[in-house]
């Protein structure tokens, strides 16, 4: 495949992530926005990250620590709690100046005016 979106969903990535990235279409759901915040990451693209957080836990700023290479996301749970709240369990590998690191997170999400946004996250051991 031509351009396989990092997300690992198996699609390209203007037909995946792409279309969340930099264009003002909402995610469908939690999973899908945290695909496209994994996206983001490996792409350096703060201004997404930013936009999806929640205004009650988002940073004024973001720095990205460019000696992280991310190498793959795996989604192990999306939980729907109700119409606006949700959980994604992901792990999300990567690799800093040379050594494997593993993230092992469960995110919060809330859904506010129908758009979804990355609230917190619990890291899993």
């Amino acid at each position: 495949m031509k351009n396989p979106c990092p997300c690992g969903r198996g699609a390209s990535f203007d037909a995946c992530c792409g279309r969340y990235l930099g264009i003002a279409v909402p995610v469908p759901d939690a999973e899908s926005l945290m695909r496209s915040r994994y996206t983001a990451f490996v792409r350096g693209d703060v201004a997404h990250l930013l936009a999806t957080w929640h205004a009650s836990t988002r940073p004024t700023s973001l720095e990205l620590d460019a000696d992280v290479k991310w190498l793959g996301l795996d989604v192990k749970r999306h939980t729907p709690i109700d119409a606006s709240h949700a959980e994604v369990e992901f792990v999300a590998r990567s690799r800093v100046r040379g050594r494997g690191q593993r993230l092992h997170e469960r995110s919060r999400f809330v859904r506010e005016d129908g758009q979804w946004f990355y609230v917190d996250g619990e890291q899993m051991t």
